[in-house]
């Protein structure tokens, strides 16, 4: 009876001391040194199992286990056979083994390291799954009162691992994990979701048929007859150049030919008296018909100072201002006739936006006037090399056509924002096209 009540009172003491434990490891502490009391045994090791093999935890009476040690290197050898012995997870005592049973290694560690046998007893959940392994090396098998007493043991040893390991790693809710998955099989097919390229660009209303005026001669601009997109006939003046140099040089022509032919009149006068008067007459007629040319190339030049509309259309230049008192040369655009039947697009497409376009691909021009009244075309010119704008934006200059149903609201000169589309790509790619291009452009990878 009293052997009853110290065998009752040390079950105890076990059992409160493994509560006690902070962790998985210091667990294993108490299951390999607090049971010899009741068991008596030479050593015990304990074993962690994660179903694809045991690791070892602790060791009873060591702190710390040389890895290198020669029976260290041993337990990894037998540490596989056991393992195979103890796969029905059942409690067992294990005999060492006869020959034919194990490699000549095992059997000659275990006759030098270990004793007659050894108790493997499992540490199982609640629902059956073996947390780990308390081997403890005995020289007889264990008696009946052993085996109740550490059956009960052990199902405390178990609780307490289950406890800390819930602990150290949260338990992982199935509808959590399949919401993961479902989040990633989500993002994955939106990166693979076929999307068509786009791109935004500035653009304005212009014309298909345009006709460029220039200045016909080099001067000075000296009155301009239009307002920046107005409407103009045939033959309405649209611009004049300051006549002031070439009305002095008509006047020196004219004084130039009286000259000229003042000094033919008194030549041929005196022709019939001196041989030297009639030689003279050829060159001074070829001087005369000289100065009169030179007059009148500068009348010529007077009448083109003032220049016209050569067809109806629609003025488009930038503001009066800019051209006034301005030196003009030969050939210098001051302005273009458009033709307001045949709207269209000149989209200014940023060379960072640039998308692989064809002739064809479609527009969509939101006016800043009309913003919920796009107006829809196609590309039909596209520029070669990259130019600056205005702004200094390097670009390419594009030119789209507009639709027969919107044509009658594209009025020349509105400007507004156009969305041009591509081929197709996937959405993944066009999310990290621009990122990937300014890395390739910072790094020259």
């Amino acid at each position: 009876m009293q052997n009853d009540l110290l065998l009752l009172l040390q079950l105890a003491e076990v059992e409160g001391l493994a509560r006690q434990a902070d962790s998985v490891q210091q667990l294993s502490f108490h299951i390999a040194n607090d049971a010899h009391p009741l068991l008596a045994y030479r050593q015990a090791l304990v074993y962690a199992d994660d179903g694809h093999d045991w690791k070892l935890l602790n060791i009873s009476a060591l702190v710390s286990a040389d890895e290198q040690s020669p029976y260290i290197v041993w337990l990894a050898a037998a540490r596989k056979w056991l393992r195979q012995r103890t796969a029905g997870g059942q409690a067992q005592w294990i005999e060492a083994p006869a020959e034919g049973e194990a490699s000549t290694l095992i059997r000659d560690g275990w006759r030098e390291w270990w004793p007659a046998g050894v108790w493997a007893l499992p540490l199982k959940t609640r629902n059956g799954a073996v947390l780990g392994w308390a081997l403890y090396l005995m020289e007889q098998a264990p008696s009946a009162g052993q085996s109740t007493v550490m059956s009960r043991l052990c199902q405390t040893w178990a609780y307490s691992w289950e406890l800390l390991e819930r602990g150290r790693r949260p338990m992982r809710r199935p509808w959590k994990r399949r919401l993961r998955y479902g989040v990633a099989l989500l993002l994955l097919g939106l990166c693979l979701m076929p999307v068509r390229q786009s791109a935004l660009a500035p653009a304005e209303i212009t014309s298909l048929d345009l006709q460029v005026i220039s200045a016909p001669l080099d001067g000075v601009v000296k009155t301009v007859h239009v307002s920046p997109n107005q409407a103009v006939k045939a033959g309405q003046p649209l611009f004049s150049l300051d006549d002031t140099t070439l009305r002095n040089r008509l006047d020196v022509a004219t004084q130039a030919v009286g000259v000229a032919d003042a000094e033919l009149m008194a030549a041929r006068q005196t022709a019939f008296r001196s041989e030297d008067s009639r030689a003279r007459v050829t060159t001074l007629l070829s001087r005369a018909e000289e100065r009169r040319a030179e007059l009148e190339s500068v009348r010529s030049q007077l009448q083109r100072l003032d220049v016209t509309a050569p067809r109806d259309g629609i003025a488009v230049f930038a503001d009066i201002n800019d051209w006034l008192g301005k030196p003009v040369v030969t050939g210098e655009r001051i302005m273009q006739l458009a033709d307001p039947r045949q709207p269209a697009m000149l989209i200014q497409l940023p060379v960072a936006d640039a998308l692989s376009l064809e002739v064809g691909a479609p527009v969509t021009l939101f006016l800043t006037v009309k913003p919920l009244d796009p107006l829809a075309g196609k590309i039909i010119e596209t520029s070669y090399q990259s130019a600056l704008t205005p702004e200094g934006v390097p670009s390419y200059r594009l030119r789209a056509s507009i639709d027969a149903a919107d044509a009658q609201d594209a009025r020349i000169g509105l400007k507004g924002t156009a969305r041009i589309r591509g081929g197709h790509s996937f959405l993944g790619y066009e999310a990290i096209r621009r990122p990937l291009a300014a890395l390739r452009a910072f790094t020259g990878l």
